[in-house]
């Protein structure tokens, strides 16, 4: 049966830790900015006009395009730059009881930055998943993460406004998981960062033992 597929997903992700932690990042990250996204929809209309609206969508179509400025960037530089940006979507949660309009636009930058930042480190982490995971699974595998955290934050942010709850008390549940969400992407961002620096001494070592033996 076909449903032994993703049997065979959950096993691969049992067996390693570096997946693990990048389908938890992917997961809470995504299922978080889904919780915000239709109430920040809701203030874009309240809000902001089409032109600031269409600037947004337009800067978030330019991930594709701007691919090969990062084409060397190291991994875990990508992933501290989405620590830094969680930081400040949860910083920026205080504005909203403050100016609605700056908290908007700030979240929607945010939301473009993170579309932009996630598809690059995609791109990036498949030359880290070749040994860990088949790559047609380990798509498989993504594409099944976001689209669970996709439905879960959608239903989510319908119960919230069925019951109303206020608004603050949305924005400090998500600063919440926000913060859990930040620690599991310090621990990736360690894991790679010792990934890269190992394999960078690897690499030189050799390079240096190849020059020896050129020069002997």
């Amino acid at each position: 049966m076909a449903l032994k597929n993703y049997k065979a997903l959950f096993k691969e992700l049992g067996n390693s830790k570096l997946l693990k932690l990048q389908v938890t990042v992917l997961f809470f990250t995504t299922y978080i900015d889904w919780v915000l996204m239709p109430f920040i929809a809701k203030l874009e209309g309240l809000y902001l006009p089409v032109f600031a609206i269409s600037f947004y969508m337009l800067l978030g179509a330019t991930d594709g395009l701007i691919q090969p400025l990062f084409k060397k960037v190291k991994i875990y530089r990508i992933y501290l730059f989405v620590i830094l940006l969680d930081l400040v979507q949860i910083c920026s949660y205080m504005l909203a009881e403050v100016d609605i309009l700056i908290f908007t636009y700030i979240i929607i930058t945010i939301f473009t930055l993170q579309a932009i930042t996630f598809e690059i480190s995609r791109v990036h982490t498949i030359d880290f998943m070749q040994d860990e995971i088949n790559l047609k699974d380990y798509l498989m595998l993504r594409s099944f993460v976001v689209s669970s955290a996709i439905i879960g934050g959608a239903v989510t942010a319908m119960i919230l406004d069925y019951f109303d709850v206020d608004f603050k008390y949305v924005l400090l549940s998500l600063a919440i998981l926000g913060v859990f969400a930040i620690f599991v992407e310090y621990k990736l961002y360690a894991k790679f960062k010792k990934i890269v620096q190992t394999e960078e001494t690897i690499i030189e070592r050799q390079k240096t033992l190849l020059n020896e033996k050129i020069n002997l």
